[in-house]
């Protein structure tokens, strides 16, 4: 497995912002510019992909504390931890050969973030104001926020993805 530190970098902001929809927009721009792209989502919840009555289901259920669902095209693990697998580790262990990973979520990490901002919602930006996250590399927004780090277009993923391109992975 390659040691170097992956690319990584979290998009965050409050629910019902839009963080998914551009995410997903700006995976497919990258890709089509030839990057490798992993994305891992960060879930508060108890999340369970076993469907109930499935083999992988039964082996989790029965104590298994890994367990792999494989097909030609796709591979899943499920592995029960007793703390919270650390982020760092997640991104070395699954993301080998990826030249950026898009982080949805972890906004009290320290990684370099972008923070989706619709000032239509009502909402404060969760990077600035109350608290200063000195992770914070710029503002994707549909407004012009007064913030002392870039505004990007909420609604350009190519905006987004060249900022990537240019700040994260140092390609022009």
């Amino acid at each position: 497995m390659n040691q170097a530190r992956i690319p990584t970098v979290a998009v965050v902001a409050r629910s019902g912002t839009g963080k998914t929809t551009l995410i997903e927009a700006v995976i497919r721009e990258l890709r089509s510019r030839g990057h490798r792209v992993g994305a891992l989502k960060h879930d508060a919840h108890d999340f369970e992909i076993d469907r109930p009555g499935k083999d992988s289901a039964r082996f989790t259920a029965a104590g298994a504390e890994v367990m792999v669902l494989a097909s030609d095209r796709k591979v899943a693990m499920v592995r029960r931890t007793v703390v919270p697998e650390k982020l760092d580790n997640m991104v070395q262990k699954w993301f080998d050969g990826m030249d950026i990973v898009i982080v949805e979520g972890y906004k009290t990490s320290d990684l370099p973030k972008i923070e989706v901002h619709r000032p239509e919602l009502g909402q404060p930006l969760l990077s600035r104001g109350e608290k200063h996250d000195p992770h914070l590399l710029a503002v994707a927004s549909t407004g012009t926020p007064e913030v002392d780090v870039p505004v990007l277009d909420a609604d350009d993923p190519a905006a987004v993805a060249d900022f990537l391109e240019e700040v994260v992975l140092g390609t022009p």
